[in-house]
């Protein structure tokens, strides 16, 4: 798969409240459109995640496709964040705590994610006017 193309895409976990939630929050603050989403669930969320090393059926982190590399962990928040209007781009200074400091963190909240917040039965779906937003399929080669 050639990711050289793809930009901005976040690949969640559509059955957990958190990053349900996270994604809403991302959508209400960019308000430019820079960002897109994709399901893990989703056919191309899933082809996304298996490039990425992750497993579809048992998410252990998130993707964010950031100019064609797929980052995980504390390193997708950063680039992710980084996508986003002030303040919330400021949290892109995290990138000067210690990768392993960050990771365990993110890794914290990932593993726990499910008891903090919930999950839901089936993916979130998103409203007509933000549908546009979401990549559910692979772009046609």
């Amino acid at each position: 798969m050639d990711l050289a193309d793809a930009d901005g895409i976040w690949v969640f976990d559509g059955v957990c409240n958190f990053c349900s939630r996270s994604v809403r929050l991302a959508l209400r603050l960019d308000r430019l459109g820079r960002l897109r989403f994709a399901p893990i669930q989703s056919p191309y969320g899933r082809l996304l995640a298996v490039h990425g090393r992750i497993d579809p059926d048992k998410p252990d982190t998130f993707l964010f496709i950031d100019r064609g590399r797929a980052l995980t962990g504390s390193d997708a928040v950063i680039a992710l964040t980084r996508r986003l209007p002030a303040p919330w781009r400021w949290f892109a200074v995290l990138r000067l705590v210690p990768k392993s400091w960050r990771d365990a963190g993110y890794d914290w909240v990932a593993q726990n994610r499910y008891r903090l917040m919930g999950r839901r039965d089936t993916c979130m779906i998103p409203s007509p006017e933000i549908r546009a937003r979401f990549v559910l399929e692979p772009p046609a080669s």
